[in-house]
């Protein structure tokens, strides 16, 4: 970590009445004195404490009049000396300031580098770290609770727990090596398998949570597939209430997959509007149903749209055909009997049985907007089902931690089988030292600075 003094924004000038100026660093309260003259002196002032003063132009002249607040080492965000002015939300106020700290000894911040420091200076690991940045872009309540658990520590804590556990077993294993010679065993093996599994069993439910951990992060993904003229792309629309998707009588409009997210009650849900499924030697749709079937895998919840003028025979085919595509383990399926405007006979089943499963029908007119209200609340009802208790549970939201998981036990599955085969310890000791690694890599206990890099660029300035 270099010894510089940073300055930043922590707010965006002009969009409201206040806007805040953060200075972190063994030079902050010098810089910060050289450009603000308070009532009373800052280099004496204590932690947590606020000064009035008045900013000043180069030439002495009154830029503004502000409030300076004091964060003395270590008990500060970045763990060092730090400031923060607060000022009106003048672009040029703003602007003006930032460059007269400058000219006092500090440098423009890189995107987060406030919170880089906080990691390096260890007031957070690299787990919280990246938990900041998914709290200030949480756009939902569920994203903000699971983001601020980790932010707290919950999810690092049981992920210390693992590898401790298994550092203290690769110690004797290392141990062992040593006395190589004597031919000593300090690590049970039995006791090393156990502790094996009981670790792979808890990683294994982390990877398993982030299907759900990512859904809650950017939006819970949900599928519209059905055949040619079904009026998906219509019911996209309606959702949406805006003309997003070209609706057209003729079959095949839609050629590739279309995207966006709508929210219902603060719930964000990520609408994917898919090519019509139809056999056809047309290469461009052929490729846009390919997708559909692709998209159709990872989503969480698929709207299977079935045509009501259809006869109950060719409803049931096409519900069966959608219906052999769905992993119900993992993925919910909702029947729509669109165009239901068009039909004289309004009475329909509120299930339909499919594959010996009866699944939920709805039906609706995406024209005229019959059944939208049912459909949006059985949205809701299905993602609280899924919610339900995961919001206090332990998520994997990021996809950085979630592959270093997954490396993680892929080594604990060559230890397990290692010490099946009466593998030499020196061996099964490489692959736990692998696994410790790909753990301690979430928690940034091992890293470098081509991971904080890219970690960080991510940030906004100022945080």
């Amino acid at each position: 970590m270099d010894t510089d003094t940073i300055v930043a924004p922590a707010t965006v000038p002009g969009s409201g009445a206040i806007s805040i100026v953060r200075i972190s660093g063994p030079r902050a309260l010098e810089a910060v004195s050289a450009v603000v003259s308070c009532n009373r002196p800052l280099q004496g002032a204590p932690g947590y404490s606020i000064r009035y003063g008045t900013a000043l132009q180069d030439d002495g002249s009154i830029l503004d009049e502000v409030l300076v607040s004091v964060f003395r080492a270590p008990h500060s965000y970045t763990g060092e000396e730090a400031a923060e002015i607060s000022c009106h939300a003048s672009r040029y106020v703003v602007e003006t300031l930032l460059q007269r700290l400058c000219d006092a000894g500090a440098r423009a911040a890189e995107p987060g580098e406030f919170t880089r420091r906080a990691f390096v200076n260890g007031k957070m690991d690299l787990a919280q770290a990246e938990a900041v940045a998914d709290v200030i872009q949480s756009d939902n309540a569920a994203a903000h609770r699971v983001a601020m658990n980790q932010l707290r520590g919950g999810y690092s804590s049981r992920l210390k727990e693992l590898r401790d556990k298994l550092l203290e077993v690769t110690a004797l294993m290392e141990l062992e090596l040593d006395f190589s010679e004597e031919d000593v065993e300090f690590a049970d093996r039995s006791r090393l398998i156990s502790l094996v599994e009981e670790t792979l069993a808890h990683i294994r439910t982390l990877t398993d949570s982030f299907r759900l951990g990512n859904a809650i992060k950017t939006g819970i993904p949900v599928a519209i597939v059905g055949a040619t003229n079904t009026g998906k792309s219509t019911l996209l629309n309606a959702l949406l209430g805006e003309d997003r998707a070209i609706v057209s009588d003729i079959a095949g409009t839609t050629r590739d997959t279309v995207e966006e997210t709508f929210n219902i009650n603060g719930t964000v849900f990520r609408l994917i509007d898919t090519a019509g499924i139809r056999e056809t030697e047309e290469t461009i749709e052929r490729i846009g149903i390919d997708r559909s079937l692709l998209k159709l895998t990872q989503a969480d919840i698929v709207l299977g749209v079935i045509d009501a003028t259809a006869s109950l025979s060719e409803q049931q085919q096409r519900a069966q055909e959608i219906a052999s595509r769905i992993r119900f383990n993992e993925q919910t399926l909702l029947l729509l009997l669109n165009k239901m405007d068009l039909v004289s006979d309004p009475s329909r089943a509120e299930t339909m049985l499919v594959l010996d499963r009866e699944i939920p029908t709805i039906p609706l007119s995406a024209k005229t907007g019959q059944g939208l209200e049912t459909l949006k609340n059985s949205l809701m009802t299905v993602w609280e089902k899924q919610l339900k208790g995961a919001e206090q549970a332990l998520l994997v939201t990021n996809i950085r931690h979630y592959n270093a998981l997954h490396k993680a036990a892929d080594a604990l599955e060559l230890v397990k089988a290692g010490i099946a085969s009466g593998t030499p310890t020196d061996l099964v000791s490489q692959d736990m030292r692998d696994s410790l690694y790909h753990l301690g890599s979430i928690l940034g206990t091992i890293t470098d600075d081509e991971i904080l890099g890219r970690i960080f660029e991510r940030f906004c300035i100022g945080k």
